[in-house]
């Protein structure tokens, strides 16, 4: 038999639970490196940050979701499901790739203009100077970059240099913080703490570089640019931009009218407990995009492998974020003002509802990443859409009545209500 073609697919292989399992294992030092990152860094701005500190780094994260979520959550996403069955070596590998690169370049220009333009609604917390700007911008673009580099290693299969590069942004981001908090003890400098995290989680671009070469995946871009992959990628960014519209930005608006209503030392209460679904929700969002998407994306022409793949993984994510969630609630005395400070024990009352939002959050969760993987645009905006106006609903009557309680009560009925719907719309996928 010929030896395949350089831009030969590979061949999809079956799918089964102890896969999943055994790729999330695998996982385990990447994700273990980002919780305790992630954890470390949120003790630091409790303790060190001063009042308000906690929730001015979650404004600052989800400040760098707006810019990042383009590339991320749609170029990227795409650039999976089309990078993951091709061989480096082939030249629909550099149309893809360099279709990515071409769209990446739009949105980054496109969010950095809209920074030098109208700063004051998205970085005035910070009280910026025309310096922190300039070094924010720079930052997002080697944010970016490093990210692209990231899904090159993901798609090629190399799990090991993927979790090498997520270690070491674990360390640097947290290490600088550390670094400028520390030296500024008496007037905490957050803003420049914060820029810091964010050019120390740029510099990984020089290793994520090296590891791709060394790989052998960083082939010449040259030639035209592939209409087809330009018009297909682009449909990941459209569903990037419902949930950059309907999704980061009603948690960023959400988060300002708290902190107007409330003042930032009462929403750091609130804060605490999503700093704390944050953290759970990056270490499963991890395996999802690294175990669970590429495989579901690379099944896309075979509905059944792909139907049991996902029925596989519910059947295990099921139970064990019960269990996970329940152990949680009956820590909570103990856990949040370990994980924060003395003054964050009043945030385990608020501390139910998130996790039941949460659960019903991450079990519709492998079935909303089915219209990712088979580029339904249409649907997928829609549901964001949907889930984003029952959210600001329920917003608005419950917060006025339970106040802090009530954000998070809208997050259940949300959360809920969307369950729901993919329960009946995948009804399908229950029947083998």
């Amino acid at each position: 038999m010929p030896p395949a073609s350089p831009s030969a697919p590979k061949t999809a292989v079956a799918p089964s639970g102890s896969q999943f399992v055994r790729g999330s294992l695998g996982s385990g030092v990447a994700l273990g490196a980002r919780a305790a990152g992630a954890l470390l860094l949120n003790k630091l701005l409790a303790v060190y940050g001063g009042p308000g500190g906690l929730t001015l780094l979650a404004h600052f994260q989800n400040l760098l979701a707006l810019f990042t979520t383009l590339p991320n959550d749609g170029t990227h996403v795409g650039a999976v499901k089309y990078l993951a069955p091709l061989q480096p070596a082939g030249g629909r590998y550099r149309a893809w790739l360099g279709a990515a690169v071409v769209l990446n370049g739009a949105a980054l220009l496109l969010g950095l203009g809209l920074l030098w333009w109208v700063p004051g609604p998205l970085v005035s917390v910070f009280q910026p100077t025309a310096g922190w700007l300039a070094l924010f911008g720079l930052g997002i673009m080697l944010l970016v970059l490093n990210a692209l580099v990231g899904v090159m290693l993901l798609a090629a299969g190399q799990l090991r240099a993927y979790i090498g590069l997520t270690v070491t942004l674990s360390v640097l981001g947290p290490a600088a913080v550390a670094a400028v908090l520390l030296s500024n003890k008496e007037t905490p400098a957050v803003s420049e703490a914060l820029l810091a995290y964010l050019l120390a989680q740029g510099a990984t671009l020089l290793p994520a570089l090296w590891l791709a070469r060394r790989h052998d995946l960083l082939p010449p871009l040259r030639g035209r640019l592939s209409k087809v992959a330009l018009q297909e990628l682009s449909k990941f960014l459209l569903m990037a931009v419902g949930l950059l519209l309907f999704g980061k930005a009603v948690d960023f608006a959400v988060r300002e009218v708290l902190v107007r209503q409330f003042g930032l030392a009462e929403t750091d209460l609130w804060q605490a407990v999503v700093k704390l679904s944050d953290n759970y929700t990056m270490v499963l969002a991890a395996v999802m995009s690294s175990v669970y998407y590429p495989r579901l994306a690379a099944l896309a022409a075979q509905p059944a492998a792909q139907q049991q793949w996902v029925r596989t993984v519910l059947r295990l994510l099921v139970p064990v974020l019960a269990g996970g969630f329940l152990l949680l609630y009956w820590l909570r005395n103990w856990l949040l003002p370990l994980l924060f400070e003395a003054r964050f024990a009043p945030a385990a009352d608020l501390l139910a509802p998130q996790l039941l939002a949460d659960w019903f959050r991450f079990i519709a969760w492998p079935l909303i990443m089915v219209f990712t993987a088979q580029a339904r645009v249409g649907r997928y905006v829609a549901v964001q859409a949907g889930s984003a106006v029952a959210y600001a609903a329920a917003l608005a009557v419950l917060v006025p009545s339970y106040g802090l309680y009530g954000a998070l009560l809208a997050g259940v009925g949300r959360q809920g209500l969307l369950l729901l719907w993919c329960a009946w719309y995948f009804r399908e996928y229950w029947r083998r």
